[in-house]
């Protein structure tokens, strides 16, 4: 089976860093494409950060600038850079992978379990 787990997490004051990372096992023939997302409570979750197969990276208008996304192809690894952090930011980040198990198997979605990123004085 495939898993996504996440680390990094955890309580920062505003204005600091964090960086977050996901490592992908299991059964993977390709990874099309790795993403951020985060989830604040009583809010929809949100893409935060994405990186696609040919290296193109897209990201949230509210976090250009201070986040930066980052692959390892080989490792099967995606990382996000987080500086000059807001209170705002506060979410539970969830790794996603869009990703083939096998040739002949379908591209389907897979999500890590979260890690928690609280930003608070």
């Amino acid at each position: 089976q495939v898993q996504l787990v996440e680390s990094g997490g955890g309580l920062v004051q505003p204005g600091g860093s964090l960086r977050l990372s996901c490592a992908a096992s299991g059964s993977i023939f390709r990874i099309n494409a790795m993403n951020w997302y985060r989830q604040a409570p009583g809010k929809e979750r949100e893409l935060v950060a994405g990186s696609v197969i040919g290296g193109g990276t897209n990201y949230a208008d509210s976090v250009k600038g201070r986040f930066t996304i980052s692959r390892d192809n080989a490792k099967n690894t995606v990382n996000l850079q987080m500086n000059s952090l807001k209170p705002e930011d506060t979410a539970v980040y969830y790794c996603n992978a869009n990703l083939k198990e096998s040739y002949f198997s379908p591209s389907m979605d897979y999500w890590g379990k979260g890690t928690l990123v609280t930003v608070s004085s």
